[in-house]
């Protein structure tokens, strides 16, 4: 995962937050609105802001967390007992609303549900979000964006599969409105589609795999490889499945674009179906 420093919080904090409400978006994303008492000062950057969230495990009895150290939070996380240590996963901000004088600031998270062939929940973080009730507590760090395009950049090319969605999301409506591209979207079902707020000069392409048995990310890495870059000032930002982000950079490299000039992060892997460690 991409480190600029210039993306990142000049000093990263941990916000403690707490459930407001859930909802499923569509049939392949829950989501769950947090709140806290210094949500206020969350330093919301849009594109695809990120952090560390951390929930409760199902079999505690409580969600225990020692206050962390941003830059060194690791050592002091993994010190915590395994018994009472939190769940720890990598999430984007699906939307971000500051505080008025009448509420809090609330942020959304959007998860995706995994389920198995006979449609039960797979997977800690989307059991914890669809299992979620109001005033459940959890907690979150600050880790600031990966997407970094130059402001000389010719064409903007943003490709996902669904884990890479609410970053997307973000990207599409932070984009200058003056931006030209192309933005690749898979998801699971028809039904996952939404509208993006775009500029007018970025095409969205979605594709659906609509077939359990697919691969996620097979389609998305099979258009832009059809896909062929204007020149070498273009940007391309490629997020998901790992083969998914690997290939896609392998294409676009072969393709002319320089390797300064792709993003690109395997949040998890399909064998393993587990995160991909940041």
């Amino acid at each position: 995962m991409a480190k600029n420093p210039r993306l990142l919080p000049v000093n990263p904090r941990l916000f403690r937050a707490r459930v407001v409400r859930t909802e499923r978006v569509t049939p392949s994303m829950h989501r769950v609105t947090v709140t806290g008492d210094d949500l206020h000062e969350f330093g919301y950057l849009g594109f695809d802001h990120w952090f560390r969230l951390f929930m409760q495990h199902p079999h505690q009895d409580a969600f225990r967390l020692p206050e962390l150290d941003g830059t060194k939070w690791w050592p002091t996380f993994l010190a915590i007992p395994e018994e009472t240590r939190p769940h720890c996963a990598n999430y984007t901000v699906a939307a971000f609303r500051p505080a008025t004088a009448v509420t809090q600031a609330e942020l959304d998270i959007d998860f995706v549900v995994h389920t198995s062939a006979d449609g039960s929940l797979e997977g800690r973080a989307a059991i914890w979000a669809c299992t979620a009730r109001p005033g459940q507590e959890l907690a979150m760090l600050d880790q600031g964006c990966i997407f970094d395009c130059p402001d000389d950049a010719s064409e903007v090319l943003v490709v996902a599969e669904e884990t890479g969605l609410p970053g997307v999301v973000g990207i599409a409506a932070s984009l200058p409105r003056d931006a030209v591209g192309r933005i690749i979207q898979e998801v699971p079902v028809a039904a996952d589609i939404r509208p993006l707020d775009a500029p007018a000069g970025v095409t969205v392409t979605w594709l659906v795999r609509d077939d359990f048995h697919a691969v996620p990310g097979a389609a998305a890495l099979e258009e832009l490889r059809r896909h062929t870059p204007t020149d070498e000032d273009a940007y391309a930002f490629v997020v998901g499945e790992s083969t998914l982000a690997t290939e896609g950079r392998r294409h676009l490299h072969r393709s002319g674009l320089p390797k300064s000039r792709i993003t690109f992060s395997g949040f998890w892997k399909r064998e393993a179906k587990e995160p991909v460690p940041a």
